[in-house]
């Protein structure tokens, strides 16, 4: 009930969309993976395994999950949760479950690591176009295929020779033996489209679009930041699973109050903040009458809409923090032996 109920408000909120939100008429789709951490429980373990490095009694269960999301609203329109590792765990395994959330006529826009023959032959399928970094081991020559001017031309992907494991034989035969792909130089990234014509998707404009991916890791880091889903608290999977979904309910529902005030104010969700509208919301739920009538939620909506998140083009930051961690060593042993040692040594000597 709660899966249906966050998918239900995650794609309710595109159908509100406005014109101007689209891209060229496209309704543009988002997907990225991340992971997290959950108590470290038998139950955990079993399912969602924690690193192969680290010893019994040291680590965290980590489960993965995969999200698709709306471009224009940051709504999460589907999720997929399985293990950190394995088959059933990588993020092409986890991305075929959303599948079904895929309609015709969406643009996907994903990192390198979805730039694969069988991914976009699967979204190929579903009437679906994509754009995505091409792939690091994969070589771009813009000497050959059919061009379209500098940097951009059009060539054919042959099928790969060998069967992936999770496809019968029959289904990998059923796939064509070659894609027709755009691939596209943007300044020092080559970007592959299934959008052949350069004059209905020009190559500044896509490459203006696959900016807009950044936005993907802002929307995981008010889900896992804001709302605190970088570490569930439950004992056993499935109610860990339940406390995602209710994670992506509560953020939908916020996406939800964006959206409508966007309308309002005549402006694009993504400038309006995740954080002050669920501030404002928590401070507003509880001192606001019961009755919300037309002029209490337009009063709601300007405030909302009065926030606005900075414009930092081609912004760049490292990948380090200033803030120093504090000097405690690794736990090393499990942490039962860990105060059987104090118990019987004491405590180490005062760190510095």
């Amino acid at each position: 009930m709660i899966r249906s109920l966050a998918q239900e408000t995650g794609q309710h909120i595109p159908r509100q969309a406005q014109p101007p939100w689209l891209w060229r008429g496209l309704s543009v789709k988002l997907v990225d993976g991340t992971t997290v951490t959950l108590p470290d429980t038998p139950e955990n373990q079993a399912e969602y395994p924690q690193q192969r490095n680290q010893k019994p009694g040291l680590g965290f269960p980590i489960a993965r999950w995969v999200g698709l999301l709306c471009a224009t609203t940051g709504a999460v329109l589907d999720a997929a949760i399985g293990p950190y590792s394995g088959k059933t765990g990588s993020e092409h395994a986890l991305f075929r479950e959303l599948l079904g959330s895929i309609a015709a006529g969406d643009l996907i826009l994903a990192d390198r690591y979805y730039c694969a023959y069988f991914v976009i032959a699967l979204l190929q399928l579903q009437g679906a176009d994509v754009l995505f970094q091409q792939h690091q081991r994969r070589s771009t020559d813009f000497s050959k295929g059919r061009r379209l001017g500098s940097g951009d031309h059009v060539v054919f992907w042959p099928k790969p020779k060998i069967c992936p494991s999770w496809l019968s034989r029959e289904q990998f035969d059923a796939f064509p033996e070659a894609l027709e792909v755009r691939e596209l130089k943007v300044g020092h990234k080559v970007l592959v489209t299934t959008l052949l014509c350069a004059k209905q998707a020009p190559k500044k404009a896509l490459g203006e679009l696959y900016v807009s991916l950044w936005n993907v890791e802002l929307d995981l880091r008010n889900l896992k930041t804001t709302l605190g889903l970088e570490r569930l608290h439950c004992k056993t999977p499935e109610m860990n699973k339940k406390a995602l979904w209710v994670g992506l309910l509560a953020y939908n529902l916020i996406r939800l109050l964006m959206a409508e005030s966007a309308k309002t104010a005549d402006v694009l969700p993504r400038l309006l903040s995740f954080k002050h509208s669920l501030q404002l919301w928590l401070a507003w739920s509880h001192s606001g009458p019961p009755d919300f009538d037309e002029e209490y939620l337009a009063v709601f909506f300007d405030l909302i809409a009065q926030q606005r998140v900075g414009n930092r083009p081609g912004r760049i930051e490292p990948r380090a923090v200033k803030r120093r961690a504090k000097p405690y060593p690794l736990l090393m042993k499990p942490r039962h032996q860990a105060r059987n040692d104090v118990r019987r040594m004491g405590h180490p000597k005062k760190l510095k």
